[in-house]
């Protein structure tokens, strides 16, 4: 019987000198699963999947893809898997077809196969009207569709997608995204996708949430929220600070300020509601009652909002690695020469 698990992470462990940059993981993700890699820059993510596609060697612990190991038999890991970057690494000068037939012949494909497997990506991602043009000619949302379909040429169990909608226009990460979920019921393939925005990892079967190189948090959306309970209070008025301190000693709860409003969490907003207009002697202005979001389970779990951050270590080597400055094992080329 075939296994039911495309990805196998064992105490996974990346460091750079001093830097701990991924601290001894481990997960599963199941076949056919959407599986989000959830956190702000520098958390290990790029770091993480970098090593899952045999492009960093781990300082220590084990993965498989497949069951096949990345450490010792990288060469079977990469016929398993495909991979969208956050930044386009599509040849501009090819047409769309050229590139993916590109791809194919890398990969080994049969010629009669390549023309066949082309056609049909490019009519999967909406683009066989375009597949003579020049990839120069592309809105970014039309070149993020075309790797994907690159990155589906060789029929891959594993596709993985690092930050692939950062720079992209509402509409389009949304429309990305949908057809991205599709991929699951056309294609089969397993989806280890990487980002810091909330709404793409509601739409993951399962997230794990990674920060400082550490997963604090793996399960479903709905799981992850469910963790809190309650409901998030959100109040302000014309003194935020003295009525969030007010709340604080009357009530008893952890009342931040964020956004020019005081949220905290309780039981039963219903309940509560009559209750906090009874006792306070600031005047509230403006209430809502809602519940968790993913983004209040990371604030609980972190004590920050996810959010961008200026360029670390870990988005330094992410940059090397795409000018060919990083070898395999993390070691700086010297001239900085592609392969």
């Amino acid at each position: 019987m075939a296994s039911t698990t495309a990805i196998e992470v064992d105490e996974l462990t990346k460091r750079f000198g001093d830097l701990v940059a991924v601290d001894a993981i481990s997960f599963e993700v199941g076949r056919s699963e959407i599986f989000g890699f959830l956190g702000p820059n520098g958390a290990g993510k790029t770091t993480t999947i970098s090593m899952l596609c045999t492009l960093l060697k781990p300082t220590s612990g084990r993965a498989l893809i497949s069951g096949h190991d990345i450490a010792r038999d990288a060469a079977a890991v990469r016929r398993e898997i495909g991979i969208v970057f956050q930044d386009t690494t599509l040849d501009d000068r090819l047409t769309a077809r050229e590139n993916l037939v590109f791809h194919g012949e890398l990969y080994g494909m049969h010629r009669r196969h390549l023309e066949a497997r082309s056609a049909e990506m490019l009519e999967r991602v909406g683009l066989a009207d375009r597949a003579r043009d020049q990839v120069l000619t592309f809105s970014g949302g039309m070149k993020r569709r075309l790797e994907i379909a690159r990155g589906l040429m060789h029929s891959p169990t594993a596709l993985f997608l690092d930050e692939p909608t950062v720079g992209l226009d509402p509409q389009t990460r949304r429309s990305l995204w949908e057809y991205a979920q599709s991929l699951r019921e056309s294609e089969g393939v397993t989806i280890f996708l990487t980002t810091h925005y909330m709404d793409e990892a509601e739409a993951c079967d399962r997230i794990a949430i990674i920060d400082h190189g550490e997963i604090i948090a793996l399960d479903t959306p709905a799981g992850l929220k469910g963790r809190l309970g309650g409901d998030v209070i959100s109040v302000s008025g014309k003194d935020n600070e003295a009525l969030a301190g007010e709340i604080r000693d009357r009530f008893e709860v952890q009342a931040r300020l964020e956004d020019g409003a005081i949220e905290f969490r309780v039981d039963r907003g219903d309940v509560f509601l009559p209750l906090l207009f009874s006792r306070l002697s600031t005047q509230v202005e403006t209430v809502s009652v809602r519940r968790p979001t993913l983004d209040d389970v990371f604030v609980e779990l972190t004590g920050r909002q996810i959010r961008e951050s200026a360029a670390d270590d870990t988005d330094r080597l992410r940059t090397m690695m795409r000018t060919g400055r990083v070898g395999p094992g993390g070691g700086v080329r010297p001239g900085g020469g592609r392969h």
